[in-house]
């Protein structure tokens, strides 16, 4: 196992996308943080509140439910009702393998008279089977397929990332 970010590194690369956001969105009514469950969601929660901190932006929040192993037979659906036309939604997730889990994850939201869609992650490991590629990334890593990321936000001081 191979510590690729420490704390300190996540925290910077977290205040790092939060200021690209608040430059991309200053004529956007609201930016919501759509965190995908899991990691996603703790990670869009940290950058809602590194947003919050540094600008005057209306920030909500909502989590993104579905199933990972079995993403084509899963149910997407958001954790809570959220009305969204006119604002801007940033999909978030910890790492972008081939962009299969981000491609499902956009299903609500295509129905919906959005200002724009964004992508943030804080790995991004190139691998694009499928045709998305993130607005906001915290740090590249190119790696084989056998090999796993493992984002660990488990610890408030101790946040990690390994490759394995």
């Amino acid at each position: 196992m191979i510590e690729v970010l420490n704390h300190n590194q996540i925290k910077k690369k977290i205040t790092r996308i939060a200021y690209e956001i608040y430059e991309r969105n200053l004529g956007s009514g609201a930016v919501v943080f759509a965190g995908i469950s899991g990691m996603g969601k703790t990670l869009a929660g940290l950058l809602a509140a590194e947003l919050q901190a540094i600008s005057n932006l209306k920030i909500e929040e909502v989590e993104i439910l579905l199933d990972k192993s079995n993403l084509a037979k899963s149910e997407v659906e958001l954790s809570s009702p959220i009305e969204l036309e006119g604002k801007t939604l940033l999909i978030v997730d910890d790492v972008l393998n081939t962009g299969k889990t981000l491609a499902y994850a956009m299903k609500p939201f295509l129905d919906v008279e959005l200002y724009k869609m964004e992508v943030a992650v804080l790995v991004n490991r190139s691998h694009g089977l499928f045709p998305i590629r993130p607005d906001y990334t915290g740090y590249e890593l190119s790696t084989t397929l056998n090999e796993h990321i493992r984002v660990d936000f488990s610890s408030k001081n101790n946040y990690s990332v390994h490759l394995l």
